[in-house]
Formats: structure tokens, sequence, C-alpha cells
């Protein structure tokens, strides 16, 4: 029976952006449910490995494998290594760079690369995660939204864009695969580790996915009240919104 199919949660899982602090807590957590092996991408460092070695204390089977978003040739290279050794049920891409807003729109070249990993990375990544699960007949893919990309603000709208895009695609992609027994999930955090009301921090964000995994939910927002506040931002008119201290 496959992995992600009791309780809703995954017995193997692989983590494109495997030193994400979202993705490592989510990691960590759904070790402590049922998680045995799992698979961290993400560019050869010390981080990388030390994260690994975090989760095997925590009594995982861990390995790493090289993956570098910006090299979308490599990617089917790079996971198809990880379908071929079994079965993923969970598939959690959380890969993605916030950059300097003030200096990339100086920079084009510095925005650019925002918007590659963040999103074109992101397309290239999902599609081959999404194929290899469909190939096997099940599994879940996670995929790392913001709350910035529903709504341009001035001062992140090079990082919000690339979000935008992000949600976009990977809410097509779940209509794409609706019915192949292959499960898309969006999850729109809030601003991690800033203060204010609408904030939050990559534990909530692990708890919410894992509730989100067992619901088999399509999208989820981390806090659950900005649903209610990015609804009423997102028809405010532009002259009121520039005047918000968002």
């Amino acid at each position: 029976m496959p992995g992600d199919t009791a309780f809703g949660l995954p017995q193997s899982l692989l983590v494109l952006g495997g030193t994400s602090e979202i993705a490592l807590a989510t990691t960590r957590r759904l070790i402590a449910r049922r998680t045995r092996t799992v698979w961290l991408a993400g560019r050869p460092s010390p981080a990388l490995e030390q994260a690994a070695e975090s989760l095997r204390a925590l009594g995982a089977h861990v390995r790493t494998v090289a993956f570098d978003a910006l090299d979308p040739e490599s990617h089917e290279t790079a996971l198809g290594k990880v379908f071929a050794e079994g079965d993923i049920d969970l598939v959690l891409l959380a890969f993605g760079i916030l950059g300097d807003q003030a200096h990339d729109e100086r920079d084009p070249v510095r925005a650019v690369q925002v918007a590659r990993t963040n999103y074109t990375g992101a397309v290239s990544a999902g599609l081959v995660a999404a194929r290899a699960l469909q190939d096997q007949g099940h599994g879940s893919l996670v995929v790392l939204s913001s709350v910035a990309g529903e709504r341009a603000r001035r001062t992140d709208f090079i990082y919000g864009s690339s979000k935008a895009g992000l949600d976009t695609f990977a809410q097509g992609l779940g209509d794409a695969l609706h019915g192949t027994g292959v499960h898309v999930m969006v999850v729109r955090p809030g601003y991690v580790r800033a203060e204010g009301p609408l904030t939050t921090t990559p534990e909530a964000v692990a708890t919410a996915i894992e509730l989100g995994l067992r619901r088999r939910s399509e999208v989820v927002w981390v806090p659950g009240v900005l649903r209610l506040v990015t609804a009423a931002l997102r028809h405010l008119p532009r002259a009121l919104f520039r005047r918000l201290p968002l």
C-alpha cells in the first residue's frame, strides 16, 4: 500500500531545498509521526550535511542528492536518481530566495536570479516531480508559496511576483493531476520570523502542513486568518493599498 495513504502522512519524503527552515521543521514533525526515509536535495554544502545528520539523529534513514534550482537541465537526472531507489510518498518543494528588494531594483541580474530560482526553477522541478509521482501512481506534492504572492507590495514586489507565478503554476498543476492519484497542496505562509499579527514560524507551518496532508487540502494558509485578510486586501483600491504600512 502506498505510504502516503495511511493517515495521510508519508513514509518517504523528498525535500527540494534541503536546508530550508520550514522544510526541516516539517521533516522533523513527519519523522516524529511515521516518515522513515528522507532525501534532502540541495547544493552540496556543510549546511546540507549538517541537516542530514540532525535528521538521522531522530531515527530516519537520510540521504542527500545534489540539486540546483538554477540548472533545470539537471533536474530530471537528479530527481530520477531518487525515484529510481523506490517510491516517494511526498515531495516538498521548499527552495526559494527572498532577495534584497532595494538592491535588486537597481540590479536587474540579481532580480532575475530571484525570479529564476523561485519560479522557473520551481516550474522545472515541479513538473519533473509530478511526472515521477504520476508514474508511480500515488503521492503528494507540497509547494511552499507565500502570502507575498497575493498582491504586490512596494517593499517586496520582485519576490512577491515570483511567488505569485509559482502559486498559479502549482494550482494549475493540481488541476491537471486531479484524478491521477497525485495530490498537490499549495501552502501560503505569512512572513516567517517577522513581527506582526500575520506572521508565522517554521514550526507553525510544519503543523499546518501535517494537518493539510491528513485532510488532503489543496490550499493551506498559515496562519489561517490570512485567508480573510488577503481577500479584503486583494479588492482594496490601489490608492488606499499604497498608503497601508505593509
